[in-house]
């Protein structure tokens, strides 16, 4: 997706190190086993949390090689059905997301989402066979997104609140009525929060191609005059998402979705705000997005069985 949502490594003792470690492996296996080995190429630590947060309170942990470290084993979270949902999701999410950005460029500014689309189209396929309610209501969260672009919306808020549904709509049916409905908020919450960091940093790319963002619009091409107003906004939508995420149990998971969401989001938030829009996004480099993400430096062979 985008590349904003990740644990400080300041923020998890050995042990939690060891488990987000052992979500993202987890997760890779799961992209390669129900999407083909091609998906693995959608990993990130965004969808990293989407798996902790489908996963059994109390997994099953397990070593296995990877393609990175072939002659090495590394404990990673056994196979369950949680990862194989944000797995699939993982997938039809980054898929829309390069057709959207195939959209919003020209031909030429386009032809890498183009050329990773023509990579991922089986991928893609095998996911939205299994997820195909899901797919659907991707499809036409970005329609609704898409027509407010076009329309140059000068709603922040509307705009935020159709990217949004997005990540609510991941929540798998079946849970229990409450669990269901923290989950929902939690993501909802979220997704708010990454569109609008993700807007702040993209202003000055928007300004040069004349693109649709919704801090301009609401603005009137002037957000970092209003930095307190954005930064406030953020911070609400960061306080209900940990408002929902206390509602729940997430077991062996809740240290590391702890650090995420108290420490991680705020961590990024100031970061992007220092770093991108106005006279600083030429001096200072923007801030890294999944491309640049590597995992966190294995803190052991056993650490991820500890409790």
């Amino acid at each position: 997706m985008f590349g904003y949502v990740r644990a400080p490594a300041e923020g998890l003792d050995e042990a939690g190190k060891a488990r987000y470690r052992a979500a993202y492996c987890g997760l890779c296996h799961a992209l390669s086993e129900r999407c083909g080995p091609l998906a693995r190429l959608t990993l990130n630590y965004d969808f990293t949390l989407l798996a902790m947060l489908f996963a059994p309170a109390e997994p099953e942990w397990c070593d296995r090689r990877c393609l990175v470290r072939p002659f090495r084993r590394r404990r990673c979270c056994g196979r369950c059905p949680g990862f194989d949902l944000a797995a699939e999701e993982s997938v039809i999410l980054f898929w829309r997301k390069l057709a959207d950005d195939v959209a919003d460029r020209g031909f030429f500014a386009g032809l890498p989402a183009r050329f990773a689309m023509w990579g991922l189209r089986g991928a893609y396929r095998k996911a939205a066979r299994a997820r195909p309610d899901f797919d659907a209501r991707v499809r036409e969260h970005l329609d609704c997104l898409r027509g407010l672009e076009a329309a140059n919306c000068p709603s922040m808020d509307r705009a935020a609140d159709a990217f949004a549904r997005i990540l609510r709509a991941a929540v798998p049916a079946g849970l229990e009525q409450n669990r269901a409905r923290a989950l929902g908020e939690l993501l909802y919450h979220l997704g708010r929060w990454i569109y609008l960091v993700d807007a702040w940093d993209d202003l000055a790319d928007d300004r040069r191609r004349g693109g649709y963002n919704p801090l301009l619009a609401r603005f009137d091409g002037r957000p970092e005059e209003h930095l307190d107003e954005v930064r406030a906004t953020l911070a609400h939508s960061a306080r209900l998402c940990q408002a929902a995420f206390q509602l729940e149990d997430f077991g062996v998971w809740t240290p590391v979705l702890e650090s995420i969401l108290y420490m991680g989001l705020p961590g990024v938030q100031t970061e992007v705000l220092a770093a991108a829009g106005g006279s600083n996004r030429g001096k200072r480099p923007r801030i890294r997005r999944e491309t640049d993400e590597r995992p966190l430096q294995d803190p052991g062979d056993r650490a991820g069985g500890q409790r």
